[in-house]
């Protein structure tokens, strides 16, 4: 038997046209795959995890398209990061929009919740997204939620294949704050496999988060 077909993400005409906008102004993406990153960051000594839509297939087998790969490093470890990956790929910083690379001339970001963009040079495409996640002593915290920290090990889980993913709930949301319509199928792919206590948690962040939420009827 084949491995089946993903599917694919279903786009409302702004949501392509804001695509379309993006991919213009900044550049094509090929992502990694989360085999192919886990390479790249072999004897890295610092936690990383995958987030995003490929934490949700990782969690529940729902295989849909993957417009990128989305990783999170604690904030901290943005030296150790770029230092791990010198002379391999090229780290820039995306702050609010605005792009500089990491290295010699700036070796750190100054906002935790900014991100990390990865590609080999200037004439190829960006290969990874990397949200930050801001830390509190080395504790993992939620952008979005005041006050919410946790050890990384208590927010990922470690699949079958050696690579950590965020869990479900937490992937979620993210994603609810963004009211984005091609989110909703990875809402209902993951709740046959939330908890009562992941269901509990995931409804509390959403009605901080994005109070009135169309999810909200389905937690």
């Amino acid at each position: 038997m084949g491995i089946p077909l993903r599917v694919p993400i279903l786009r409302t005409p702004a949501e392509q046209a804001e695509d379309e906008a993006f991919l213009r102004l900044y550049g094509e993406w090929a992502p990694l795959t989360p085999p192919q990153m886990a390479a790249q960051m072999e004897g890295f000594a610092r936690p990383w995890w995958v987030v995003g839509g490929w934490a949700v297939e990782a969690a529940t087998g729902y295989r849909r398209e993957h417009e990128d790969l989305d990783v999170s490093i604690l904030a901290c470890d943005v030296p150790a990061f770029v230092e791990h990956l010198r002379g391999r790929w090229h780290v820039w910083n995306n702050a609010g929009g605005v792009l500089r690379p990491l290295g010699e001339r700036w070796t750190d970001v100054e906002d935790p919740a900014s991100q990390l963009w990865l590609r080999e040079s200037a004439a190829d495409p960006w290969v990874v997204d990397v949200p930050l996640t801001p830390d509190r002593d080395g504790r993992w915290t939620h952008k979005f939620l005041p006050g919410e920290d946790a050890e990384v090990d208590e927010v990922t889980w470690l699949g079958d294949d050696g690579i950590r993913y965020l869990a479900p709930e937490v992937v979620l949301s993210y994603k609810a704050r963004l009211g984005r319509p091609k989110d909703d199928p990875d809402l209902e792919a993951c709740l046959p496999v939330l908890s009562v206590a992941q269901r509990d948690w995931l409804r509390n962040a959403v009605e901080r988060t994005a109070p009135g939420h169309a999810w909200l009827a389905r937690l």
